[in-house]
């Protein structure tokens, strides 16, 4: 608050953001900086942006301004354990997209379809268009986070990422991350060559179980508590399930039980070595927000994540259809 930063928590909606927003452009008469990707990128492309953008600056009708970096994911990729990549540089691309007038005469639609154009990027693509040589011996370490289930025999949590190797230890097939950031089988035939690409095949495989009913997730976890910003409480283990009927978090003293719906984000916060404790799969509301540690391991938060996008837009189409 000191900096100027205004409190808020991940995939949850309140009114008190909007208020804050609206003193400082109305009655403070300053910028307002949004990070609208809330949940990282894994693969280094785009993560989905929320429709409510688009009307929240119909609401507020002020320049929009877009801040792109470039080389961020490359330099320091979220499943690689905080290791940094010192020779990628990183910079900074600023454009002024939309004036109040073009806001003025452009539909809800047509905002987020700018803004999500501005928001499209590929970062391994853009690396090997480039000729970009990332040559640090660690560059797969952490890659399972992403990479979680193997296109040759399909097992899923039985990936490894080590030095510059993906190996299945289900069938035993092994991929290098080459130096210009492609997938290569070291025999046989490479299933799928682009990071971006693999987790788009994840992706679909996550739907295809949903609309099958075969996806579920029931795992025991470590559970943290968050309030505010100044502390994090450890309140236990516990299980953890997610299916169609959205998530269950459940201590195993029965102290605490909640809920939340599919239908209450279009995502879900999963990020990988939170705070170095381990992968997480965060869930809650404005009062409370619970960070669910997995006991075990090998269990994938990508494809919670996945299934927890893909069965938001299952539910919203249906509805919408209806």
């Amino acid at each position: 608050q000191q900096i100027g930063c205004m409190q808020t928590k991940k995939f949850t909606t309140g009114a008190k953001l909007l208020r804050d927003i609206k003193h400082c452009l109305k009655t403070l008469k300053t910028s307002v900086v949004i990070y609208p990707e809330a949940s990282y990128s894994f693969d280094g492309t785009a993560t989905p942006l929320p429709e409510s953008l688009g009307k929240l600056v119909k609401m507020f009708a002020v320049p929009v301004v877009t801040v792109i970096t470039d080389g961020a994911f490359l330099r320091q990729p979220l499943y690689n354990e905080l290791k940094k990549r010192k020779s990628v540089p990183v910079s900074a691309k600023v454009e002024y997209l939309l004036s109040p007038t073009q806001i003025a005469s452009m539909s809800v639609e047509e905002i987020n379809a700018a803004i999500g154009e501005k928001f499209a990027f590929d970062n391994f693509r853009s690396q090997r268009e480039r000729g970009q040589v990332i040559a640090d011996p660690f560059r797969a370490d952490g890659l399972q986070r992403v990479l979680y289930k193997c296109p040759h025999c399909l097992a899923e949590g039985k990936t490894k990422g080590e030095g510059t190797i993906l190996t299945c230890t289900a069938c035993g097939k092994q991929y290098e991350l080459t130096e210009l950031g492609a997938m290569r089988a070291l025999e046989g035939e490479t299933e799928i060559d682009h990071i971006p690409s693999w987790y788009a095949w994840e992706r679909n495989c996550a739907k295809k179980e949903l609309e099958e009913g075969t996806y579920a997730l029931n795992t025991p976890v470590r559970i943290m508590m968050m309030r505010d910003s100044y502390h994090v409480y450890e309140i236990g283990e516990g299980t953890l399930t997610h299916g169609k009927d959205g998530f269950h978090l459940r201590t195993n003293d029965g102290q605490l039980d909640f809920q939340e719906s599919p239908t209450a984000s279009y995502s879900v916060y999963s990020d990988f070595y939170w705070y170095q404790v381990g992968d997480t799969i965060c869930i809650g509301d404005l009062a409370v927000q619970y960070y669910c540690f997995p006991l075990d391991q090998s269990v994938p938060v990508a494809k919670v994540r996945l299934a927890a996008e893909e069965l938001f837009k299952m539910l919203k189409g249906a509805k919408q259809s209806s």
